[in-house]
This record gives C-alpha cells, sequence and structure tokens, in this order.
C-alpha cells in the first residue's frame, strides 16, 4: 500500500509528453520542483495532507498520520482514502475495524482504480456475512462525507481559488510570470509560471484527469515458473 500510495509522482513527466530526452529530463525536475513546493501544496489540500500523512506514517506517528489522510480524504484524494482504509484493516493508529475498512477502501476504488480495486476485493473476501452486512450500512455514511459526489466540488473551489488569489486574475493568464519556491536549504527558486499554473493542476476537469492517468496505470505483477516437470505416475496415484 505505501508503494500505492508513494507512486504517481514519477509518472507525471507522461503529461508533459516527448520534446526530446534533455528537454524531457528538464521537464521532470521542474515538475518534481513544483509538485513538491510549499506554494503548490498549500493550494492543494488533497496533496498538502496525503504528502503529511506518508512523512507521519513513515516516522511512526500513526494517529497523526491518520488525521492527515481523513484530511486529504475528504477533497477526493483516493491514495488518502485508500490509505485510512488499510490502516483500519490492520489496526494501525486506530482500533482495527474489517467493515469500516472496507467501506474506506470500496470508496478508495469508486473511479476503478486498479490497485485499490484488487486490495478492496481480497478485504470482502475475507469479511464474514456479519461484517459484509455492517460494511454497506456504515459505508452510505463515508460516501456521504467523502464521495467523488461531495469531494471532487470541494477541490474545484479551492483549485479556483487558490489560481486566482495566486495570480491576482481571474482569466488565469500567467504571461512572463515567474514563480518562487523554496529550493534546498530554504534558498528561493525561480520557475517560469506556464509550469507552476499548467492547466492540469488546476481546471478541476484537468486535475481529475491527470490523477486518472497516474492511478488508473495497471501495475501488474510477475511470477516467475521454473521449468515444467512431468508428474510421476507414483506421485500421481497418491495424490488421488
Amino acid at each position: 500500500m505505501k508503494q500505492l500510495v508513494s507512486a504517481g509522482v514519477a509518472a507525471v513527466a507522461l503529461a508533459f509528453g516527448t520534446a526530446g530526452v534533455k528537454a524531457q529530463e528538464q521537464r521532470v525536475v521542474d515538475t518534481d520542483r513544483v509538485l513538491g513546493s510549499e506554494a503548490f501544496l498549500s493550494a492543494h489540500p488533497d496533496l498538502q495532507n496525503r504528502h503529511r500523512g506518508t512523512l507521519a506514517y513513515e516516522e511512526g506517528r500513526l494517529e497523526e498520520a491518520l488525521t492527515y489522510f481523513r484530511r486529504a480524504a475528504r477533497y477526493a484524494d483516493k491514495p488518502s482514502q485508500a490509505m485510512v482504509g488499510e490502516m483500519l484493516w490492520k489496526g494501525e493508529g486506530v482500533a482495527r475495524d474489517p467493515a469500516l475498512a472496507y467501506a474506506w477502501m470500496d470508496l478508495a476504488a469508486e473511479r476503478g482504480y486498479p490497485g485499490f480495486t484488487i486490495i478492496r476485493e481480497r478485504y470482502w473476501a475475507e469479511l464474514d456475512q456479519a461484517q459484509r452486512e455492517d460494511a454497506v450500512t456504515r459505508g452510505q455514511d463515508i460516501y456521504a462525507e467523502y464521495g467523488d459526489e461531495v469531494a471532487q466540488p470541494r477541490i474545484a473551489t479551492v483549485l479556483r481559488r487558490e489560481r486566482r488569489r495566486m495570480t491576482g486574475s481571474r482569466t488565469g493568464f500567467v504571461g512572463t510570470l515567474e514563480v518562487l519556491i523554496a529550493g534546498p536549504g530554504g534558498i528561493p527558486q525561480s520557475i517560469s509560471g506556464d509550469r507552476f499554473y499548467d492547466a492540469k493542476f488546476w481546471e478541476p476537469e484537468l486535475y481529475q484527469a491527470w490523477h486518472d492517468a497516474v492511478w488508473m496505470e495497471q501495475r501488474e505483477g510477475r511470477v516467475n515458473i521454473g521449468d515444467i516437470e512431468p508428474l510421476r505416475r507414483d506421485r500421481a496415484k497418491d495424490d488421488d
């Protein structure tokens, strides 16, 4: 699960297209700088709280991590919703609650992201009938508060508001704007406004499509199979 939640930033490079190897490498560096900057994260509460939750989780501050993931979940962040489900399933930072864990993982799989859908189905298979009924009932309240129908408008409102506030323009025009972001050691670094204000990070529909492009990617596992050996007749008889 940690790999699922931490994944995705590297895949952002695909969204910028290919314009030569060196140009592409520079775009990846610029994208990492944008997404990791405090200025960007403060305008994206879904990513900001997921980032804080991941750091807290890795440092063993589990209750704090759960709080951050729940905050991100209110802004339609599916990876954070999945982490809430996983922590409930394992009893990390909270009492173990398989039924509620399933409800959260079902929410994380709402858009059909393969990684979360697989985990949801595994959870369901391990619940007994009473737990399944409990999960379905409690899931209604989860969806009412965190489902895309109510959560996506929340993040859309924030994105539009923050873009207007930071550019000072309702049209979103950035022209030759240079954005200062904190670099290594807190030293300010400049990045072009067209990268920072790329429409996919600020227009709600494009922002959703960007997330979908990252998380809909099927992550395939690999199984190594040894040489096939013929089944000995005496072994076959023993197995009958």
